[in-house]
C-alpha cells in the first residue's frame, strides 16, 4: 500500500509540473513559475519555469512550504501577496499547495509576477487615457480611491507578514491587524472601515469592535 501512496504522490507531482511549464511558458520574462517538490525540502525545486529569481533545481523549499509541510491545515492558497526579488525587484506571488489522498501537503506550485516590469506600462496607459478638463460639474474621487488602495495594499502586506490572505487570517490576527491599522491612521476617511471589513470577509461592525 505504501508503494502505491508514493507512487500516487508522484503522479500528482508529475501532472503539476506540466502546469507549471505550461504556465511559465506562457507569460516569458515576466512570470516566474517553481514548482517545489515538499516530500524532499532539503531539495524541493522540481521545476523553475521562466527564471528570475536565480534559483536553481534542487534549491531548498522556502520558508512558506516548510510551513506547509509542518502543518496540513495551513491555507491551501495564499493569493497575490507582496514578495520580492534578490536583486530588489517587486514581485506579487501567489502560492498553491497540493495535497495527497491522505491530506499532507506533497507540492506547491509558486507564481512570482515582477511588477516591475509592468510598472512603465502602467504609467504609459495612465498617461494615455487622463483627461484635463478646465470646469467640472462634480468634485473628483481621486483622493479617496487612492486611499482605498493604498489601504488594500497596506491590508495585504501585513496578512503577508503574517503569512497568509486578509481573509485567511485567524481572528486573533485580523483583531491585531486592524488595531495597528487604527494605530497608523487608516481611519481617517470615511469609507475605511468599509474598505477593510471588504477585505477581511468580516462586518463593518466587527471591524470596529476590534478597534476598542
Amino acid at each position: 500500500m505504501e508503494h502505491d501512496a508514493d507512487a500516487s504522490d508522484e503522479h500528482l507531482v508529475r501532472e503539476a509540473e506540466k502546469i507549471a511549464v505550461a504556465l511559465g511558458r506562457m507569460f516569458p520574462g515576466l512570470c516566474e513559475v517553481v514548482l517545489h517538490d515538499l516530500r524532499d525540502p532539503q531539495h524541493a525545486i522540481r521545476t523553475i519555469e521562466n527564471n528570475l529569481s536565480g534559483r536553481q533545481v534542487g534549491d531548498s523549499a522556502t520558508e512558506l512550504g516548510l510551513a506547509r509541510i509542518a502543518d496540513p491545515q495551513y491555507p491551501s492558497v495564499i493569493q497575490n501577496y507582496p514578495n520580492q526579488f534578490p536583486d530588489g525587484r517587486p514581485a506579487k506571488s501567489t502560492s498553491i499547495g497540493i495535497k495527497n489522498a491522505a491530506g499532507d501537503y506533497i507540492a506547491a506550485l509558486c507564481l512570482n509576477l515582477d511588477v516591475s516590469v509592468l510598472s512603465p506600462v502602467t504609467l504609459t496607459l495612465a498617461n494615455l487615457v487622463a483627461t484635463d478638463t478646465e470646469t467640472r460639474d462634480q468634485p473628483l474621487e481621486t483622493l479617496r480611491d487612492r486611499t482605498a488602495r493604498e489601504l488594500r495594499r497596506t491590508v495585504e502586506a501585513l496578512a503577508a507578514e503574517r503569512a497568509g490572505t486578509p481573509r485567511s487570517l485567524s481572528r486573533t490576527d485580523k483583531k491585531a491587524l486592524v488595531r495597528q491599522l487604527h494605530r497608523d491612521g487608516y481611519f481617517g476617511s470615511r469609507d475605511a472601515a468599509q474598505t477593510i471589513a471588504d477585505l477581511l470577509g468580516v462586518s463593518r461592525a466587527t471591524v470596529y469592535n476590534y478597534t476598542k
